[in-house]
């Protein structure tokens, strides 16, 4: 990737794949920085030419084996951390997908301690330490109308 992550010039978009399935989410948590033991959602940078549900569908399945379709974006959230001097170490524009479950059973990668599939009350009611707005947006994306996954091309607009 030609940005850096670390003290980057502007803010990076990612995106994270908020798969549902019968009832539960999709859950993993993490082996590696940011906040290694943190339970959240699978996730990665968009790449140059790609939309946000084609960034969604790689990364869940790069990362977990799961074939999922794309209904749309949920919501936004803001990642941004500074460092002990103020200054921004990371920035990231974080681009909720929804997803409905198609095919695969998740398997965790190398940089996942464990995944499986969650109600909002189970991630919360267990002790997991979820990152800030898991819970929430695990359950936009439970309330959110069962409808026709759309495809990849028609869930972001392209201009030009």
């Amino acid at each position: 990737m030609s940005q850096d992550r670390e003290y980057p010039a502007r803010p990076i978009v990612g995106v994270l794949a908020v798969v549902r399935r019968d009832g539960c989410v999709l859950l993993v948590q993490r082996a590696k920085p940011p906040r290694p033991g943190g339970w959240g959602f699978i996730g990665g940078v968009q790449e140059l030419g790609e939309t946000v549900a084609e960034a969604a569908m790689r990364e869940l399945k790069e990362e977990t084996g799961v074939v999922a379709a794309a209904v749309e974006p949920l919501t936004v959230l803001d990642a941004i951390y500074p460092d002990g001097d103020g200054r921004i170490r990371t920035h990231f524009t974080l681009v909720c997908m929804l997803l409905d479950w198609r095919s695969g059973e998740p398997q965790a990668d190398a940089d996942a301690m464990a995944i499986g599939w969650f109600t909002p009350e189970e991630a919360e009611g267990s002790g997991m330490r979820l990152f800030p707005s898991t819970a929430r947006v695990m359950r936009l994306a439970l309330a959110h109308s069962t409808q026709q996954a759309s495809s990849p091309r028609e869930s972001g607009e392209r201009v030009g």
